[in-house]
This record gives structure tokens, sequence and C-alpha cells, in this order.
């Protein structure tokens, strides 16, 4: 549905630049309310940061199972080897100094009757407003013989940690003439340009480390997002080095065999001798276990408060959630959170919420000083959000002076965001 004209429209959005991380302005809660965040991520972190923000008296409890959030946005540099995994790991403890209630738990079953959230430990949070930020889980059905085990043998690497650095320590034991297929889903996905930027960064590595190997990318998809500026940076940079079978030509991956590590696609048969399979995905399990997951995998929400629309009071951002055109990426969930954290503010105090105009950008990194970027402004239409005038996607046909100013804009923007978020 349409917002009611009666609803101020609140722009909030994650750009370069550090004044847009200021944090939303929203009116003041006329009373405490307690509200439950469950998910420590980009999207939930800055959710409650910028809750307790609008006003102290709030409860604000963090539920996230690791004491240390670790990145994904710039982890592909961690398995080109360009990056330690160190430059990726964020505490909680700049959050907990502002009065955020932080459980290192996970959130193991909802009652939304009750309006509680059940811990690891038995323990029982209450809350007025629930918001779920869990980020993806893997729909491992969706591809046949791919799981937590086969995981072990063919990474995926698509949640940041010890498969980010499982699957570099593959590439640095690859002989040098060998070949890293990477096999990348059908939309949506967490961050769609992602898997073709590691496509990029595990080129440059193999070019300056294994210059007779190359890279094989086995697509479900046709087109990509900035596919002309991949492509063109591919030739630019890396010759032949890449090659890519997208769906059409029979690059779907059907399903994979980790014991010999093959994987099977429409038209044939791969074994690479580094398979960096990323799978389907869904939203996370406990986004299952609260109701708010429809028969796609994902929580469909109101735009304006991104309340469920299968359960009441409870909110859900970042990837887990039906978003429409804005994408499933880092930069969208922190936005999110704090136009979430705004309506929220706004229905405890019995108000109208406003509606968000979300900004986000995506930069992508294919080597050292070489980037470019997608920007996007993003608001509800109908049930889900759309992509409105005034985004921007860097020219293809740049000098590499600007190619080198995104990639320094890329780093500011990640310090920037981190900074936002963890403190």
């Amino acid at each position: 549905m349409n917002a009611p004209v009666t609803r101020r429209v609140a722009v909030l959005g994650i750009t370069a630049a550090a004044t847009s991380f200021a944090a939303p302005s929203i009116l003041r809660a006329q009373s405490a309310g307690r509200v439950v965040v469950v998910g420590g991520g980009f999207g939930g972190a800055a959710c409650a940061r910028a809750l307790k923000r609008a006003d102290t008296r709030f409860q604000v409890t963090l539920i996230e199972p690791n004491t240390t959030f670790t990145s994904c946005p710039f982890s592909n540099e961690v398995i080109a080897g360009l990056r330690d995994i160190e430059a990726q790991q964020f505490g909680y403890e700049k959050l907990a100094a502002e009065g955020i209630a932080v459980a290192a738990q996970a959130a193991t079953t909802i009652d939304t009757q009750k309006r509680s959230v059940t811990a690891t430990d038995g323990t029982a949070f209450a809350y007025d407003r629930l918001v779920l930020s869990p980020g993806i889980d893997f729909h491992f059905g969706a591809m046949p013989g791919y799981d937590n085990a086969a995981s072990e043998k063919m990474p995926h690497a698509w949640k940041a940690g010890a498969q980010t650095l499982l699957l570099r320590r593959q590439l640095e034991e690859m002989p040098d003439g060998g070949t890293v297929a990477i096999a990348i889903p059908a939309n949506p996905s967490r961050c769609p340009p992602a898997p073709y930027e590691r496509a990029s960064l595990i080129a440059h590595y193999l070019k300056t480390r294994k210059p007779r190997s190359k890279v094989l990318i086995l697509d479900a998809k046709d087109t990509f997002s900035q596919q002309r500026l991949f492509e063109k940076a591919w030739k630019e940079l890396y010759g032949d080095m890449i090659e890519r079978i997208g769906l059409s030509q029979g690059g779907r991956v059907t399903s994979v065999d980790a014991a010999t590590r093959t994987i099977v696609t429409e038209f044939g048969n791969y074994t690479p001798d580094v398979a960096n399979v990323i799978p389907p995905q869904r939203a996370a399990r406990i986004a299952q276990i609260a109701g708010a997951a429809d028969a796609t995998g994902w929580c469909p929400i109101d735009p304006v408060t991104f309340e469920s629309k299968l359960v009441q009071n409870v909110h859900v951002i970042g990837d887990a959630c039906l978003g429409g055109g804005i994408p499933k990426s880092a930069s969208a969930a922190s936005a999110q959170g704090k136009a979430c954290a705004a309506a929220i503010v706004n229905l405890l105090a019995g108000r109208a919420p406003e509606t968000p105009r979300l900004t986000g950008v995506c930069y992508n990194i294919v080597a050292p000083g070489y980037g470019f970027s997608l920007a996007g402004n993003y608001q509800p239409r109908g049930d889900i959000f759309a992509e409105v005038e005034g985004g921007a996607t860097s020219p293809v046909d740049a000098p590499r002076e600007l190619r080198a100013r995104e990639a320094a804009e890329a780093e500011h923007w990640f310090q920037t965001i981190t900074a936002d978020t963890f403190g």
C-alpha cells in the first residue's frame, strides 16, 4: 500500500561521505519502551544504536552469539591476500557503553504472542517491539550434495570468518596452472556484485603469484549488476584469465560432489583445483522460527515501518527481508536499521511513522587501486522498495585516476560505516 500523506518523508542513507552517517532526525519518545534486536551486523547494530540515541530511556537489548563481528565487505581482499582478517573484526563494547544490553547468545525461540525471545541459556527477553536482523542462511536443499560438511572442502566464504581463511588457504596451496571455480547462485542473494569482485581479486592473486592459473565463473544468471564495468576491467587487467559461463550457456550449478570436488551443471561437469561454491540463500533460521518468512524463504515487510506482514510487533531489516529494488548489502542494512529505529520510536509514541527514503552505495574493488561504485535511492512504492531518481554508477569509460579515487573512497566508506555502527 502507498504511504498516507500524513507521513513525512525521512531520508536515511549510507554514502561515502561521513556526514551521511548522522543519526536519523526522529522525534523523542514520550515513554520508555522495550526493544529487542536479534542480530548484531550492520543492520541490527545500527538499529540498536539509533534507538538508544533517540531516547536513553529505551531498554534496548541486542542478542548476538558472536562477541566479535567479522565484516563481509572487504573480506574478498582477505581471500586475495591483500588484507588481514583482523581488519574486518569489530566488537560490541562501544554499544554496551552507550547503555545497550548486549547478550552474547543465540536467540533460539520467539513467542510472538507473549512477545518474548528466549536465548540459548534459557533467558527470556520481553519486548514491546522486536527487530530481526539475522542475515542469511543457506538453502542447502536447493543444491544437492552441498551442506555444512561439503563447505569444508568446497568453501562458500559467504559468511566472513573461518570460511574466508579456508578459501584463502586453498588458493595458497593450489599449484600454478590450477583452476579456481566460483559457483554463483541466482538472485536474490547477499550482495549480488560481490562474487564478481571476488573473481577479480582472486585473478589478481593468481596473476601475481600463479600466472598460469585461471578463474572459471559458473553463473546461474545471464546478466549481473555492473556487468559492463566488471567485464571491461577483466579484459584490461586479466586478459583471458577469467572465463564466465552464464545461465543460457549451461552455467547454473545443479549439484556438487564434495568427495571428488565435482561441480555439476546442466551442460557438463567440472573438477577444479579450488571450488568456491556459493549456494542459494534465504532468511536466517530464527526468522523462520518467528514465522516472519514466507514460501520464498524471505521476510515480507511494510516498507514504511519494516514491520513483518506475517507477525505483529516484529520488524525485519537487512538481508533477511524482501526489500524489492534495494539490494542486500551492508549499506542498505545500515540505512534500514536507522529507518526502522525511527519508525519504532514513533509507533511506540502513538505517532504516524515517516516514509523513509534510503540511500545506498556499493563499491567493488577489482584490483588494488582500481574500484567503481553504484549508488541508488529507494523509497516505498506499494509493498516494496523501488529505486527512484538520483542514483548513479561509475562511467564505463573512465580514466584510471577515477578508478583509483573510487578505490580510496571505498576504503573511507568502510572505515566510516564500521565506526558509525560499532564505534
